[in-house]
């Protein structure tokens, strides 16, 4: 009869834990095999220095002779590996942050490395207690998406552990650790899209502007106007959020403003979800009355009526790269890591030719 605690199993009779059959091992069972004590395990599972050559094969052949399988887990402690990457994120949930960490994942469980994630949840002082915990966890090599953090401050993470990639940030001076998309060429691609269909009064709602993937956004729609010999109008430009918060009352408040708007460019998909609802609110018809085109070309963009004008951010792509870039350090192997990614327009149904 087996106690089902917590998704583990344990044999009352042997006083063991077990996954799929498996023996979960303890210190103390193994200081007491190895006949040595349980500091000493403790210090040879972390690699100390100290810890004598005899002994530490002790441990090493307690483990064994105690059934822990597979042989690669007692391999991976001689070698003072955790085999585990850490992961800080902005957010655990939503259609960017989903996929990047599932493909990242994928990637480094198909190398028997776990990923560890956590979020900072627009906190600065939740992304440094998150680099911190995953830290404190040993983790062989970083991967990091950081809203919040300094240039300076990234690259003291990176100072302090060489393992480690930055996602959406190009710092010079860390360079060969960085992942970023060309977010000022995703906004002009989509203004140009617009300004190319006859467009002249194109509005822009962005993300938080504390990011600097918005900042970019809007640098590249100001870009594709002046192209055009368009003067930058601040009264079309209003700052929305990159989630679901608000965005609707910010759609609003730009049609408000000027009901004469005939196209939006939305610095993400779940921006221009809010301007489809404000439009059939007020009678409008996207891609016929208003015209949108969106940022990420999230799963949904291609499912709703019509279906969504947006950019594509390759984030399955960066999520992969990541994954390989960061076990690329932790093995002290050569890589070519590709850092800058190419945003690319994807045309559906949602802009008219005026």
């Amino acid at each position: 009869m087996h106690l089902e605690i917590t998704g583990l199993h344990c044999r009352p009779e042997l006083k063991r834990y077990y996954i799929r059959g498996v023996p979960l091992i303890t210190i103390k069972e193994v200081s007491e095999l190895a006949k040595v004590s349980q500091s000493t395990v403790s210090r040879a599972l972390n690699g100390h220095p100290t810890v004598k050559e005899a002994n530490r094969k002790k441990v090493f052949e307690a483990i064994e002779k105690l059934g822990y399988k597979p042989n690669a887990f007692a391999q991976a402690l001689a070698s003072s590996r955790s085999n585990s990457i850490g992961m800080l994120v902005g957010s655990l949930d939503g259609p960017f942050y989903g996929p990047l960490m599932h493909h990242a994942e994928d990637t480094v469980r198909k190398n028997n490395i776990h990923l560890i994630v956590t979020s900072g949840q627009e906190s600065y002082s939740k992304e440094l207690d998150s680099i911190y915990f995953l830290r404190s966890k040993q983790v062989d090599g970083l991967i990091i998406h950081s809203d919040k953090l300094s240039d300076d401050e990234l690259i003291d993470v990176v100072k302090q552990q060489n393992t480690t990639i930055i996602l959406n940030r190009y710092i010079p001076e860390i360079a060969d650790h960085c992942i970023y998309i060309d977010n000022e060429l995703g906004g002009y691609l989509a203004t140009k899209h617009l300004l190319e269909n006859g467009h002249t009064k194109v509005a822009c709602i962005s993300g938080q502007l504390s990011k600097g993937d918005s900042r970019d956004r809007l640098q590249g729609y100001r870009n594709a106007l002046a192209e055009y010999g368009i003067d930058y109008n601040a009264a079309l430009f209003v700052e929305g959020r990159f989630d679901h918060q608000g965005n609707h009352d910010v759609a609003r408040r730009l049609l408000d403003r000027d009901p004469t708007i005939s196209a939006i460019f939305c610095q993400n998909d779940n921006i221009a979800l809010a301007v489809y609802d404000v439009a059939a609110e007020r009678g409008l018809i996207i891609g016929q009355d208003i015209s949108v085109v969106g940022f990420d070309n999230d799963t949904h963009s291609q499912h709703i009526r019509p279906r969504l004008t947006t950019i594509n951010f390759p984030v399955q792509e960066m999520g992969i790269e990541a994954a390989k870039g960061v076990l690329a350090l932790v093995k002290q192997q050569a890589y070519p890591l590709k850092h800058k990614l190419t945003p690319e327009l994807v045309i559906r149904d949602s802009v008219k030719m005026r």
